[in-house]
């Protein structure tokens, strides 16, 4: 099972930038570079499952609510994309029962690399960019190669700030908003459960998709934080050996770890959007998405069992 590989570290999304150069660009290569913590065991929520050709494919369920409920477990995961999956590996997926996979990438994203997945999964696709003004992959995969005109695009903390205004698209966009209702509508319908969502690298629009999930449930600011940040012990790992090429060809070493990591700047930029345009989560849900207070409860109800 091959795919495309895509030039500097695997890049991934298309991201909205003042210049047009990129869009969600994440740390998403899968290489056989293999994390250690990847490969253990989970012993508490929100640790890889293990699997080697995908170290971010994690269970959302586990965590601990504000007033002591838990979040079920094996009925929700969050993942990046679903390629170049070993045979053992795909076994392993397979033992997941997934009756849903939720696809959040662009075309250019999703054509030349679609989800491999074990049978009778459904695939449901939906954009969350579709309505941002993206740039080719083209050009940003040719300002990667050249460390000089990187540096001048996305150095001195340009990438962070292109990110922080993505996030908050999420938000605001018509694409996102329609893809985020889809995504949370199928979440609280139990005949399509289990499933699970991902974007490129699993990190941003993925990142947003868990953060409100989890924060709709109840569970703390401070865990859903951490559970957004974990996807740097999986990630990052496999981005090493192209990112220390990239610093030793002149390239600025904060533009990297800014594209590829999971920074809290972003995750709360997102947040204070939210905020901001809405007041609460739940507000957000109602007004944002379309999912009213009843549809609310009966996701409430689904992940936290009846009170």
């Amino acid at each position: 099972m091959k795919r495309t590989a895509l030039p500097f570290a695997h890049a991934c999304t298309f991201f909205v930038v003042p210049l047009a150069l990129v869009a969600m660009l994440s740390g998403c290569g899968t290489t056989n570079t293999k994390p250690g913590a990847a490969t253990a065991a989970v012993a508490k929520p929100g640790q890889s499952l293990g699997i080697e050709s995908l170290p971010n494919l994690r269970d959302l369920g586990g965590y601990k609510t504000s007033d002591g409920a838990t979040v079920a477990g094996k009925l929700v995961y969050r993942s990046s994309q679903l390629t170049d999956i070993s045979e053992g590996d795909m076994k392993k997926l397979d033992n997941l029962n997934l009756k849903t996979d939720l696809d959040l990438r662009t075309a250019q994203e999703r054509d030349p690399n679609p989800d491999q997945l074990p049978p009778g999964v459904n695939d449901i696709w939906m954009n969350v960019l579709a309505d941002a003004n993206q740039a080719g992959l083209a050009q940003l995969n040719s300002l990667m190669k050249d460390p000089k005109a990187a540096n001048a695009a996305l150095g001195g903390g340009k990438a962070e700030a292109t990110f922080e205004a993505s996030y908050r698209q999420f938000i605001t966009l018509s694409s996102a908003n329609k893809s985020y209702r889809q995504l949370f509508l199928t979440l609280g319908d139990q005949k399509q459960l289990p499933a699970l969502f991902h974007c490129t690298g699993g990190k941003d629009r993925t990142g947003w998709a868990a953060a409100a999930f989890l924060t709709l449930l109840g569970v703390p600011k401070e865990t859903v934080m951490e559970d957004y940040l974990r996807t740097n012990d999986y990630v990052l790992p496999t981005v090493q050996k192209a990112n220390a090429a990239f610093v030793e060809a002149g390239g600025d070493p904060s533009i990297p770890s800014a594209i590829q990591g999971a920074k809290k700047e972003y995750l709360e930029a997102a947040f204070d959007e939210m905020s901001t345009k809405y007041g609460t989560i739940e507000q957000y849900f109602s007004e944002g998405l379309g999912i009213d207070a009843s549809q609310q409860k009966a996701l409430r109800d689904l992940y936290l069992g009846q009170r």
